[in-house]
């Protein structure tokens, strides 16, 4: 088996901050800013972008980006003391030279490792010791996926534990066209009425108000059917039992300083996460958790798709 090596290249991007681009034969792309690990976008072979980067984004360190993959690490939201969602998405990274081998079953065009480790003053606010390893590759269908790698480095013996999400912005044509399948008749903890536990009802997630829930226990595949694009988005994840559905609808977009107030009916966060469970890592041990995404045109016309196929 040949040893991968990355092909990136790395470019200037707004505001001079550093970024990576990965490109495939046929036309398709992803860009990650060093600033946040911050996969900003992600092109199809006839240039469409697939992620929404909001029309008001700042580029300006300590501001995180909004759009694209944040990543919210060590705690998502206000889950805890840290600033919310943590500061992994706000941290300038690396680019790593010399990663540990990750064995991988797809084959991937472009791809680039980055590493974070806590500065001093992360050390003050989250006394603990990390790697923090990302790699995020371009696949030979256009998928793209992102895999990351947090291992405890502590040398005092202690463990932590911290949440977690891939807080995915989707590009959607137009969110009262769009559905969510995968999700129907699990357990929700809904961020609007204090985190209150619900079940989902209904045979799929259809938007017409802000929503911002955290589905339980969620299978490895969601799908996200846009039908006026006649497109439907695959989440596939391994290591990350829930799943974030967020998107603030009209009063809260204009409350949003680097939100458009028109943005929300492009856009539909659908995040891969870890937040019930929190995970706790002992020195010396590695979680790992990955999100894979893929974009395949709907071959339906009444608004009905067998979420079978899709899921399967």
């Amino acid at each position: 088996m040949a040893t991968e090596r990355p092909s990136f290249e790395l470019a200037k991007g707004i505001n001079g901050l550093d970024k990576i681009v990965l490109r495939e034969s046929r036309g398709r792309s992803a860009e990650v800013y060093l600033y946040g690990g911050h996969v900003t976008s992600w092109k199809n072979e006839n240039g469409e972008e697939l992620l929404y980067l909001s029309s008001k984004a700042i580029f300006k360190p300590p501001k995180p980006i909004r759009g694209g993959i944040p990543l919210c690490f060590p705690q998502f939201s206000n889950l805890g003391t840290l600033e919310s969602h943590g500061f992994a998405r706000n941290r300038i990274w690396e680019v790593d030279a010399n990663p540990p081998p990750l064995p991988s079953n797809s084959s991937s065009n472009g791809f680039v490792d980055l590493i974070l480790r806590p500065t001093e003053d992360d050390l003050k606010t989250w006394p603990h010791n990390f790697e923090f390893r990302l790699r995020v590759a371009l696949g030979s269908e256009g998928e793209l996926t992102l895999t990351s790698r947090i291992r405890n480095t502590n040398s005092d013996g202690k463990q932590f534990t911290f949440t977690f999400a891939y807080h995915t912005y989707f590009s959607v044509s137009d969110i009262s066209e769009v559905r969510v399948e995968g999700l129907e008749t699990l357990d929700y903890l809904d961020n609007l009425k204090n985190r209150e536990r619900f079940t989902e009802q209904g045979d799929a997630i259809t938007f017409e108000s802000e929503i911002d829930k955290i589905y339980l226990s969620t299978p490895t595949k969601i799908a996200i059917l846009d039908h006026e694009k006649k497109r439907t988005f695959v989440v596939r994840k391994d290591g990350l039992a829930d799943a974030v559905v967020w998107n603030p609808w009209d009063k809260k977009s204009k409350s949003i300083s680097d939100l458009g107030d028109e943005d929300y009916k492009q856009m539909l966060c659908v995040e891969a996460a870890a937040i019930e469970r929190p995970i706790t890592l002992k020195p010396g041990e590695e979680w790992k958790g990955r999100l894979e995404l893929s974009a395949v045109p709907s071959s339906y016309s009444s608004g009905q798709l067998d979420p079978k196929k899709v899921l399967q």
